[in-house]
């Protein structure tokens, strides 16, 4: 398997306090099954859809206990060399370069602007097995309330071009590599969100059915941000699971209007 561009998403885990509950409430809305704990490595806990694996999630390690949210890691063919490029453009690392045995090597870090996000530097594990299917990753988008630091930040770590979305109602950019987009960028707004929300990458869930996915994540206790709404790309709604982890799930088959301009 050819390696993917730097910057590509790879990766997407969570820390949960209530470890079974998080796998309950992922089971029962994006379909998922569980693979055994690892118990070398914190008990993380791969997630499959249709038997590839999608996601991960593991227990906070003690002292790390707080509110759970998901966590995207962007591809690096040398973690330690990105963590650089991450300090020189003027972010932060949180976790220093470190192997995890042979499946690869991560950091995590924040940009700027506050937004949180991993480096994976892939050995055996490749990252995700599935992408656009049911109960995998699809998509995801920086929320920053300060899209100038973000916009300068992660195209100068990562290579991307910068291109905008032609809608007024909106400060929407797409970060771009070669020809195909790799990632949103999304301006938080006061009206939009509390103050109290911070910036953070909200990471997009493929289901087969939008609204039965909202009901099942509300009936078990989610917290419905924001739609269902139906897009050029699909239809999508914002959640918030019991855990207080943000994510969005689409249903990419139901579309409506016509694709926007990127200039």
């Amino acid at each position: 398997m050819a390696a993917v561009p730097a910057g590509t998403p790879i990766w997407a885990d969570a820390m949960f306090t209530d470890l079974e509950g998080a796998k309950t409430f992922y089971s029962e809305v994006l379909g998922w099954t569980f693979g055994e704990a690892s118990s070398e490595y914190g008990n993380y806990t791969e997630a499959y859809a249709d038997g590839k694996a999608v996601a991960a999630v593991v227990p906070p390690m003690p002292g790390q206990e707080g509110q759970s949210q998901w966590c995207l890691y962007l591809a690096s063919p040398d973690a330690a060399a990105t963590a650089g490029k991450i300090r020189e453009n003027g972010g932060t690392v949180l976790m220093e370069p470190m192997e995890v045995g042979d499946f690869g090597s991560m950091c995590l870090a924040r940009d700027p602007g506050g937004v949180t996000f991993g480096v994976w530097q892939a050995g055996t594990h490749k990252g995700f097995e599935a992408q656009n299917e049911p109960g995998a990753f699809c998509w995801a988008e920086v929320m920053t309330r300060a899209p100038e630091k973000s916009d300068a930040f992660f195209p100068a770590v990562f290579g991307y071009d910068v291109k905008t979305l032609d809608d007024p109602a909106m400060d929407f950019k797409i970060y771009q590599l070669g020809e195909g987009p790799a990632l949103g960028r999304m301006k938080m707004t006061d009206e939009e969100f509390p103050p109290e929300v911070p910036s953070y990458i909200q990471v997009y869930f493929t289901v087969p059915d939008c609204d039965a996915a909202v009901a099942a994540a509300q009936k078990l206790g989610a917290t419905l941000a924001f739609g269902p709404m139906t897009i050029p790309f699909g239809r999508f709604a914002a959640l918030v699971d019991p855990q207080g982890a943000a994510f969005a799930v689409i249903d990419v088959t139901t579309t409506e209007g016509e694709m926007p301009q990127l200039t």
